[in-house]
């Protein structure tokens, strides 16, 4: 029987690359018809750089306000302070400069805006909530109407995705949610202003797309379209990276890691299934506060050898497309991260050893345990994963 599968194309309008990002910005506000601009901005660029202070001088005062007091892993919080700000404004607009973190918020800010939420158990009325069957039990939302452009400085590329995560810190854990409009009208692909990101964050975050397209060619569903991006994608980000790290300023590699984090994103569009880097991943974050791109350097390695039985074909095209034929991927995949001095076990990151069990409970409640390629049924096998990485 021929190969089946749907393709569902995001709520993104336009994806603008290479140009300066406040020429862009403000193209597509005129073109868009926008005027009450409200930033959610990285706090290091507020307060450390000049972008923001040269975006207000050419907008002309279409800037309604700026909120850059975000925490990491995107806190209740904060998302229901930025969404009064941006109420009280009149917002038409959410503009994002900076990394995941102001990118999932301006997601829950629009969520919250649509959904009049005001209130912190409010937010557990939209949450997407994860079956231990692996199916999505999805809220009635009410559709964004004010919706976003995102200037992204990292490459975890969330910019590109109709989700978002946000920490519930009473029960420390990161939830998930989910409507197609949360996907930007624009994404801006700047790679000068890329150079303000700390060298740490821009290549911890590369590999975070690194996993998207690894777990993507070892899904249980891969399809032949996101092979073909996703091989490509590896490429880029597997050259890009090492060339950012050996001069910051080579704005070529830049942008061929932006464009490789972009096309990290074609599985998800498609439909393919992510495995236990990313759930173990996300739950790093919420439980046990290891950053975004960090999980991804701690995880993937161990993942892919615990997987190995049982995909260990897909996992030769990962090695073959690193250049390392004949190699196990979890080798290919752990010197490339390696190369990049970044993290590579779980004690790097702080992570303790008797966080283990918290970490792994919560994992189970991730949409990505269930499609692991190697099936998980028990947080045990989590904690076993977990050792490998330590």
């Amino acid at each position: 029987m021929p190969q089946q599968g749907v393709f569902t194309y995001p709520d993104i309008e336009r994806v603008v690359f290479g140009t300066p990002f406040v020429d862009a910005v403000r193209t597509e506000a005129d073109r868009l018809g926008k005027s009450r601009i409200y930033v959610l901005a990285s706090g290091t660029l507020a307060r450390e750089t000049d972008c923001l202070s040269r975006l207000e001088a050419a907008m002309d005062g279409c800037i309604a306000g700026v909120f850059d007091r975000l925490r990491p892993h995107v806190q209740r919080d904060d998302v229901l302070e930025a969404t009064a700000e941006a109420r009280a404004a009149d917002a038409d607009l959410i503009l994002t400069v900076g990394g995941g973190t102001p990118t999932d918020a301006a997601k829950m800010v629009c969520l919250c805006l649509a959904n009049d939420t005001m209130r912190y158990e409010e937010v557990d009325k939209l949450r997407s909530i994860s079956k231990p069957d692996g199916s999505i039990l999805h809220p009635d939302l009410k559709a964004p109407t004010v919706r976003s452009i995102f200037v992204p400085t990292t490459l975890s590329a969330g910019e590109f995705a109709p989700g978002a995560g946000c920490t519930d810190s009473r029960a420390k854990m990161k939830q998930m949610f989910r409507h197609p409009l949360l996907a930007p009208q624009v994404v801006i692909l700047d790679p000068e202003i890329t150079t303000h990101t700390p060298e740490w964050l821009w290549l911890s975050t590369g590999v975070r797309a690194v996993d998207h397209v690894v777990e993507d060619l070892c899904s249980i569903n891969l399809q032949p379209y996101v092979e073909g991006t996703a091989r490509h994608a590896l490429r880029l980000l597997a050259s890009g990276l090492p060339r950012c790290k050996a001069d910051p300023a080579d704005l070529d590699a830049r942008l061929d890691c932006q464009i490789g984090a972009w096309m990290s994103m074609i599985g998800g569009a498609a439909g393919v299934t992510k495995g236990a880097s990313h759930g173990i991943g996300h739950m790093l974050g919420g439980t046990a506060n290891v950053p975004h791109g960090y999980t991804s350097c701690v995880m993937l390695p161990s993942v892919l050898r615990w997987n190995q039985s049982v995909n260990g074909e897909q996992q030769a095209v990962v090695s073959e497309t690193l250049g390392r034929t004949g190699e196990p991927a979890a080798q290919a995949v752990g010197d490339l991260i390696a190369g990049l001095d970044m993290p590579t076990r779980l004690q790097d990151v702080d992570v303790r050893k008797d966080q283990f069990q918290a970490i792994a409970e919560a994992s189970m409640h991730d949409r990505w345990i269930p499609t692991n390629p190697r099936k998980i049924t028990d947080p045990a096998q989590v904690v076993e994963i977990l050792e490998m990485a330590w």
